[in-house]
């Protein structure tokens, strides 16, 4: 008797490939032990900054002149800074505005730079020339000095700093959109939709879109970090948040005068910048990897 040959397997439907693609570069993601650690290591700082009115010894605006510059020590962890206050709660208090300066930026500079640049890329034409050469005329100035003059225009405060960063990483999302989508519109199967007589804004949503979404995450995972220095450096030059507001940057800058002596005011601001930053770039890495095609094909 002989055997019935084997059936052939079904073809995945599109939602099942993306499914299974992301499968894969999450279970990639996951070997990365340092990039895993990285992640643990942010949930446990940004834990921290969201509850850190119960977490933190004491209030980060109470003076005790009395207590004024001194050493790091089982009362204050993080010693205490030129006017008595505990830096060590200020720390925690100032990583709810780096973060929130940082994460809101981002977000909304993707949430304007990616549609513009996916309808420039799409459509082309004078929407096109338009979107692209306004994004040159930001970048014909100087990075700093762009940021610089928009913290000057806008004033000082959280808002306008995140307003100011968003708007100077506007090119960054607009140009990496449409050069993705300059390249995928021609793919077969965005042909196929269209002799299909699929709409233009239905191909961008369902197949545009979706095919951008991994070198979106990976950019703005490694801008969050970069907002966050921008945002820290604005503080530091006085830019920021006012003096008196507990923020790693504006402490950087109050811990300058007194780095010789006292060089626990900078060291341990400094100290949490740096550690998120690397976390931030070793995770965006990590996730560029994770989300490669080639990649997690071969795995």
């Amino acid at each position: 008797m002989s055997e019935s040959p084997t059936a052939a397997p079904a073809p995945l439907h599109e939602d099942q490939q993306h499914v299974s693609y992301y499968a894969r570069a999450r279970r990639e993601f996951t070997r990365n032990r340092v990039a895993v650690a990285c992640v643990i290591l942010l949930g446990l700082v940004a834990l921290a900054a969201l509850f850190a009115d119960f977490r933190a010894p004491y209030d980060p605006y109470k003076q005790i002149v009395r207590e004024r510059k001194q050493a790091p020590s089982a009362l204050h962890y993080f010693g205490t800074d030129s006017l008595g206050r505990d830096v060590f709660s200020r720390v925690l208090h100032g990583g709810r505005i780096s973060l929130q300066v940082g994460i809101f930026s981002v977000a909304l500079g993707a949430l304007v730079g990616v549609p513009l640049g996916v309808l420039a890329g799409f459509f082309g034409g004078w929407l096109d020339n338009l979107t692209m050469r306004s994004m040159d005329v930001i970048l014909a100035f100087p990075g700093l000095i762009l940021l610089i003059w928009l913290a000057t225009v806008l004033g000082p405060g959280v808002e306008n700093m995140i307003l100011a960063l968003a708007f100077f990483s506007l090119p960054t999302y607009t140009r990496l959109t449409r050069g993705n989508t300059l390249s995928i519109r021609e793919m077969d199967y965005v042909l196929a939709a269209r002799s299909l007589g699929a709409s233009g804004m239905r191909i961008v949503f369902l197949h545009i879109l979706p095919a951008i979404i991994p070198p979106i995450i990976v950019i703005t995972t490694l801008a969050v970090s970069g907002a966050i220095i921008a945002g820290a450096s604005l503080s530091y030059l006085g830019l920021g948040v006012s003096p008196s507001t507990p923020e790693w940057g504006a402490m950087l800058a109050d811990g300058r005068s007194f780095i010789r002596n006292e060089w626990w005011l900078s060291f341990f601001p400094g100290m949490v910048i740096t550690l998120v930053v690397l976390a931030l770039n070793v995770i965006g890495d990590a996730m560029r990897d994770a989300l490669d095609p080639k990649v997690t094909a071969g795995r």
